[in-house]
């Protein structure tokens, strides 16, 4: 059976763009650390505290906030390409049985 022979399979699919994820969660979370930065270096603070300790505990408080505020973007960003989506018919080319490889 040769190629023009072969009947083509025609699909419909939905094509959209969605974000990744971890990019967002690895981004927050920079920024919940230097945010964290800030507040325990840039800020006047009590000098009964170290200023270690002081980073140590707002950069696992910041740092898990930035990084949970960083999914909840990537889910209304995801969210939104749901709604931008579009349809489109795609068509299934069968290969062809002459022996020649790419």
């Amino acid at each position: 059976m040769s190629f023009e022979e072969t009947p083509a399979e025609r699909r419909e699919v939905t094509v959209r763009r969605a974000p990744r994820y971890v990019p967002f969660l690895v981004l927050g979370g920079i920024l919940g650390v230097a945010a964290a930065a800030f507040v325990a270096y840039g800020l006047p603070g009590d000098p009964s505290f170290d200023r270690g300790s002081v980073f140590g505990f707002f950069l696992v408080m910041f740092g898990a906030a930035g990084a949970i505020l960083g999914a909840v973007a990537a889910l209304v960003l995801d969210r939104l390409s749901v709604k931008r989506q579009r349809r489109a018919i795609v068509e299934a080319v069968p290969e062809s049985d002459d022996g020649a490889q790419p």
